[in-house]
């Protein structure tokens, strides 16, 4: 986001035009909001939803963002808040039997071979789909951890706990995920 911009949300006046900043907001941030809905939710319907209904409420409340905690973390909590209501939502409850969960994702280009392109798809897609298996406090710090790369203080505001709680919460996650990659590579799932 611009460093324009930013200023003119931490200042945004009632009266004035918030357009130009819903629309970079949602430039610059609404990527990576649609990966933590998705992160959150394990669909992507509800995660195109959420990031839609994050933006309207950013929209909403652009007048009283008073710059407390970053653009980023401000649009995170509001993220995790509709995502944590869709979860509570009756409709979510009746399809999460029926859905089949997957999960593509695609890395970043290097130049490989095709195979070793497949390769490191199939062992990514493996991770993070140990990463969806893991309790919801745990997923969501260690991917705004190491996904999203906030700092412990972001992670804490978005969550609204104390940053002990957070180092406490990440530990405990990494364990997690160490064990669901142990098991995995002793099973042959994971290289």
């Amino acid at each position: 986001m611009s460093d324009l911009s930013e200023h003119y949300l931490r200042y945004l006046a009632p009266g004035y035009d918030r357009t130009e900043v819903l629309e970079e907001l949602m430039g610059t941030y609404g990527e990576e909001v649609w990966r933590f809905a998705y992160f959150m939710t394990r669909r992507r319907d509800a995660a195109d939803d959420i990031a839609q209904e994050t933006f309207i409420a950013a929209y909403d409340g652009m007048y009283a963002y008073r710059s407390e905690s970053s653009v980023k973390s401000w649009l995170f909590g509001i993220a995790r808040n509709k995502s944590l209501h869709y979860l509570r939502s009756a409709f979510f409850r009746k399809v999460r039997a029926m859905d089949n969960y997957s999960l593509n994702r695609s890395l970043s280009g290097e130049t490989s071979s095709a195979e070793q392109v497949v390769m490191d798809r199939m062992e990514a897609g493996a991770v993070w789909a140990k990463v969806l298996k893991l309790k919801r406090k745990h997923r969501e710090v260690l991917v705004m951890a190491y996904h999203y790369e906030m700092s412990m203080a972001e992670i804490a505001a978005v969550l609204g706990v104390a940053e002990g709680t957070v180092k406490s919460r990440l530990s405990r996650a990494k364990q997690s995920m160490s064990k669901l990659l142990d098991v995995s590579r002793d099973e042959g799932e994971i290289g």
